[in-house]
């Protein structure tokens, strides 16, 4: 058999993780890997396999892609939420269109040019969106100053990241911690 590659939008969370791995061993699919917005497996995908998981992926609130262009936007997406949420070593240290069309294997113009088509907002604002919902996380979480946050995000300056916290909330990073506001918004619906 040969191994076939299940993208799967709002894996955005290790516990989504487990939770497709915890789905596809419960349906004996030999698993080779599962990470954010993939799973691999080796096993035949009849139509009728394809139609049973997807199924059972909406009901626990994923969904299987099919579709080219709807593959390439959710792997816009995992990466960016990679980047952003889960690895510390590159947060804000590198050239995001840059990477992404690495990653991707596709020149970044037809990648944003894609992604504003189908999604109707910039990967710009997309990642804007990801990052404030990251400082809105580090600010509840109250160990990091927003000197330090400011720095890890990428941001050239703390006023520049009060700046867009203040237009995309309407608070400032101040007010939203004083008021230890926990309206954050999961990750698949930014």
């Amino acid at each position: 058999m040969n191994n076939h590659t299940l993208y799967i939008k709002n894996m955005v969370c290790p516990r989504c993780v487990e939770s497709v791995r915890s789905l596809l061993q419960s349906e004996k699919f030999n698993i080779v890997s599962v990470e954010l917005g993939k799973a691999v497996v080796n096993n035949k995908l009849s139509q009728e396999t394809l139609l049973r998981l997807g199924k059972q992926l909406k009901e626990r609130g994923f969904e299987l892609l099919q579709d080219k262009n709807q593959k390439i936007i959710d792997k816009i997406k995992t990466e960016i939420i990679n980047i952003i949420h889960y690895d510390e070593g590159i947060e804000g240290h590198i050239n995001i269109s840059d990477h992404i069309s690495k990653t991707l294997g596709y020149d970044y113009s037809y990648l944003s040019n894609l992604f504003t088509t189908v999604e109707g907002t910039t990967i710009e604002k997309y990642l804007i969106r990801q990052k404030i919902e990251r400082v809105k996380e580090l600010l509840i979480y109250d160990e990091l100053t927003l000197k330090e946050i400011s720095w890890t995000l990428g941001y050239s300056s703390v006023q520049h990241l009060s700046g867009q916290f203040k237009k995309i909330t309407g608070q400032t990073p101040t007010q939203f911690k004083n008021l230890r506001s926990l309206n954050r918004k999961s990750l698949d619906k930014i």
